[in-house]
């Protein structure tokens, strides 16, 4: 009878043995693919269990979580969604996670090892701290002023700080509330449709991923290659730049919208947005020149993160004499962001360099503790630091006595450059408006703000659109409320 008993508890051992060494096996090797597997409704219902971290803006989160009562419990709610919608994207129980609310998914969901109190903690007690907050670089107020200034148009504005690349302000209009697609139901599958079937596309990031001709606030690019490369030496000497201008190896006469640009100068078709000059120098300075100019400005660049992706902006590397002389004044397929065209602001104002420009200045743990904090990063030399700094009074210029003057500030140095990009089948679509700019407080050492402005109003008739016109006035408020708030720091 013994003998039986001690066969029957070394059975039991064997057995409890293998139990033990399965479930290792499932815990240590298995655990990862059991986690991704997306019958797993644990994790789902893991991940919205607690709060979720906020997203902040000048002190103040523009996020906050509610709960449901549900089994996916707390769903995340936005404070002036439409307003902050271009920065944080969503958080959606249905549909994941875009914009900011992705980039820093795991700070705000509490994963982030960083958060944890001790290295490996999380891995040893597969849990997760408290959702840690994101503290952006936007201020509300610049933010308030660019969108007021669109007025629901469809367009956007960016707005860099240019020795630093802080972004100040990031608005795409029309915007959404992405607490609509918050949570779970009919509902929110209801406003995923009517978001995503709207033809005014209120969900695209006009700011970050749309790309547009740039038209002639590119001669910005175009004149720091002609300067950068010797073709221009005297900004105020004539180019020999003829007026009626045929487009090489063609019969197609590229037209002025000024007057006087027949052989003008670099200054004169800056200050007055000369087609022709520009188109003739970018043919002068040569393909391979022009390529190696506008790729340090960034153009081309499919690695930029602020953190969240940014379309890439396009300069074609390959191309005839007739479609280069039009891609050096902003058409044929060059295309860019308004944070492009932003950055192309700020290298002329700080003196032909461009800072990475980026969104979050720091992260921190649910009590305020700094977990990680964004440093200054040099992003490229776009240029000689002589040639920005003629292109700063070329700029200045256009501003005080061109095509910009609707975006003169009293009190300030302000530099400007217009543009009316054409699009559409034969250019009959309603042009596109931009403004780019940069301004410096008379008592300031260098520029508080570079902005850019695209305004796409397809309700307007052609000749009620301009840069100067519809864009230039939107970038005047931003760029007073950058002044007004350095002047405020400054005590």
């Amino acid at each position: 009878m013994i003998r039986y008993a001690r066969r029957a508890a070394a059975l039991c051992l064997v057995l409890l043995v293998a139990l033990l060494v399965n479930s290792a096996r499932v815990m240590v090797f298995e655990a990862e693919s059991l986690d991704d597997n997306p019958a797993n409704r644990r994790i789902a219902i893991n991940r919205y269990a607690q709060p979720r971290g906020e997203i902040v803006v000048d002190g103040k989160p523009v996020t906050g979580s509610r709960d449901s009562g549900q089994q996916l419990r707390w769903e995340r709610t936005y404070r002036q969604g439409p307003l902050y919608a271009p920065l944080t994207g969503y958080s959606s129980q249905t549909y994941g996670t875009t914009l900011v609310e992705h980039a820093e998914d795991d700070v705000l969901s509490g994963t982030e090892p960083m958060l944890a109190p001790l290295p490996l903690w999380n891995d040893l007690t597969r849990g997760r701290q408290p959702g840690g907050d994101v503290v952006t670089t936007i201020r509300a107020s610049m933010q308030e002023a660019a969108f007021r200034g669109l007025d629901g148009k469809r367009g956007a504005v960016v707005a860099v700080e240019p020795h630093s690349g802080r972004i100040l302000a990031l608005v795409s209009s029309p915007s959404y509330d992405p607490g609509v697609l918050s949570g779970t139901g009919p509902g929110v599958k209801e406003a995923w449709r009517r978001l995503n079937t709207s033809p005014n596309q209120p969900m695209l990031n006009r700011a970050l991923r749309q790309t547009y001709p740039p038209g002639s606030t590119f001669k910005i690019v175009t004149a720091a290659a002609a300067l950068d490369a010797g073709v221009v030496r005297d900004v105020e000497a004539p180019t020999d730049t003829p007026d009626p201008f045929v487009l090489p190896g063609t019969r197609q006469v590229l037209p002025n919208e000024a007057t006087g640009c027949g052989d003008a100068s670099l200054a004169y078709a800056i200050q007055w947005s000369c087609n022709t000059v520009m188109a003739g120098l970018g043919v002068e300075v040569g393909l391979a020149g022009m390529v190696d100019a506008v790729e340090r400005f960034g153009f081309n660049d499919t690695a930029l993160r602020v953190p969240s992706w940014v379309a890439k902006s396009n300069f074609d590397r390959e191309m005839s004499p007739d479609q280069l002389a039009l891609s050096s004044i902003g058409q044929f397929d060059t295309t860019a962001t308004p944070l492009q065209m932003a950055m192309v602001a700020s290298a002329v104002a700080n003196n032909g360099e461009i800072a990475q420009p980026y969104l979050v200045d720091r992260t921190t743990t649910s009590g305020g503790t700094t977990v990680d904090r964004t440093g200054r990063r040099s992003y490229r030399q776009a240029m000689n630091p002589a040639t920005a700094m003629q292109l700063q009074r070329l700029m200045l210029k256009a501003v005080a006595d061109g095509t910009g003057t609707n975006a003169a500030i009293p009190g300030a140095r302000v530099g400007g450059k217009t543009g009316t990009a054409q699009h559409g089948f034969g250019n009959t679509g309603t042009p596109y408006a931009w403004f780019i700019a940069w301004a410096q407080a008379e008592d300031s050492a260098q520029p508080a703000v570079a902005v850019a402005v695209v305004v796409e109003d397809a309700e307007a008739a052609r000749t009620d659109i301009s840069g100067g016109g519809s864009a230039a006035p939107i970038a005047k408020a931003v760029m007073e409320e950058a002044l007004r708030l350095e002047a405020k720091a400054r005590g």
